[in-house]
């Protein structure tokens, strides 16, 4: 899930992660490939994976038109980054579209290994450790039931982003602040620090400051919610809303996870999202604590649809990842290899088993950083709350583009 992730975004992620821990030539060092932003390597012909996609290309055509339709919006000659070499937009929709063209011919995988050999420069992620693995963990788009009044049943507040919140861009006030931002409560006269989860929660700071999308009953399912960055509230008068992450407070994150941990109330080995809803649900007590060791709030908006990812398209269910924006390329075509849960009738997972498949890098997260992090997008349901409440899985992740030359054929 994602530090409130923007988009469908989600940072059960960050907990797992934190949890957990707690051309081509050779492959760069880690740690001077992060410094310079080069996430990713090229890799020579003979060391390409075989791209084999366990899912028989199902939903993948859908979620490329998705990042076609982002790449359109831009200008032709936007620069993105892969490794030490850039490609414009330009090239990056011909990369997709030749790809697009090609799953329509229903291609076997041997086919589909050849035609990528043949035409497809690939790079690799230098991961998150010496073994140049990723990690790979899950987030989902929760069902929740709601209100749009408040009752003795339904009141606990969706907030929508508050009047006095401001983002502040401090590049704007000098290049050594660059990329650097700031939120803030706007009082009149200065600027000070937002509200934290417990302030908000525990006072009326927010009443005639911003307006409630939903009243919902469980203030566990507003913190996952938030968690998850988006969600579908079912009305209790027929409508359904599709609330997406806004903004945030600005206060820093903390790991609920971590801190339950440290105070030996879920042992590690048994940590998963899951576990610490069932400990919260199970001491009410301790819940408002707890939840408020995290001080980081997030805030909504309606969508037409949902979720929506970083770059503002729908996402796929297993055909969209988040990855950290700063050093990956947007909305570029990769192939992931991880593991995937196998669930039985009583929705316990079985065992877990090799999964490999092409993606679209269409969101990111506030906890997805640096070039060890993944996260997979899941869908809704049963199924895909468990597998990303559960998973933590280290893999592979790949980038593919289309040669130089190719483009020139077409």
């Amino acid at each position: 899930m994602t530090k409130f992730r923007k988009t469908g975004l989600s940072l059960f992620f960050l907990i797992a992660i934190t949890l957990i821990i707690f051309t081509g030539c050779g492959k760069p060092p880690i740690k001077q490939a992060v410094l310079r932003g080069d996430s990713l390597y090229r890799l020579r012909p003979a060391a390409y994976p075989i791209f084999s996609d366990t899912m028989s290309l199902s939903g993948l055509s859908e979620s490329i038109e998705k990042s076609l339709s982002y790449f359109h919006k831009l200008p032709g000659d936007r620069s993105f980054r892969y490794g030490q070499d850039s490609y414009d937009a330009d090239h990056i929709i011909k990369s997709l579209e030749a790809f697009h063209s090609f799953i329509a011919q229903n291609p076997s995988s041997k086919e589909l290994d050849h035609f990528i050999s043949q035409n497809y420069i690939v790079y690799q992620s230098v991961g998150g450790d010496e073994a140049g693995e990723v990690m790979f963990t899950g987030y989902y788009e929760p069902l929740i039931n709601g209100s749009p009044e408040r009752t003795p049943e339904y009141s606990v507040p969706v907030f929508a982003r508050p009047d006095d919140l401001v983002i502040i861009d401090l590049s704007k006030f000098s290049d050594h602040y660059k990329g650097r931002k700031i939120t803030g409560r706007y009082t009149g006269e200065t600027v000070e620090p937002y509200y934290t989860r417990e302030e908000i929660e525990k006072t009326d700071m927010l009443n005639g400051q911003a307006a409630v999308l939903a009243w919902i009953k469980d203030p566990v399912d507003l913190f996952f919610l938030q968690v998850q960055g988006s969600g579908k509230i079912f009305m209790n008068n027929g409508e359904t809303v599709n609330v997406h992450y806004h903004t945030a407070n600005g206060q820093p994150y903390r790991s609920i996870g971590k801190l339950l941990i440290d105070e030996q109330a879920i042992p590690q080995s048994e940590m998963s999202m899951q576990r610490i809803r069932q400990f919260l649900n199970e001491n009410p007590e301790s819940a408002e604590r707890i939840m408020n060791y995290n001080p980081s709030y997030v805030f909504f908006k309606i969508e037409e649809e949902g979720p929506i990812g970083s770059i503002g398209v729908k996402l796929t269910p297993m055909r969209s990842i988040a990855l950290d924006r700063k050093i990956f390329p947007k909305g570029g075509l990769a192939f992931i290899k991880s593991n995937i849960p196998l669930v039985d009738g009583d929705e316990d997972i079985k065992q877990w088993y090799d999964f490999s498949g092409f993606v679209l890098n269409q969101d990111t997260g506030g906890a997805i950083r640096g070039p060890g992090r993944c996260d997979m997008f899941w869908g809704n349901g049963s199924y895909a709350e468990i597998a990303a409440g559960h998973i933590q899985h280290m893999g592979a992740l790949y980038f593919l583009v289309l040669k130089p030359d190719a483009v020139a054929k077409k």
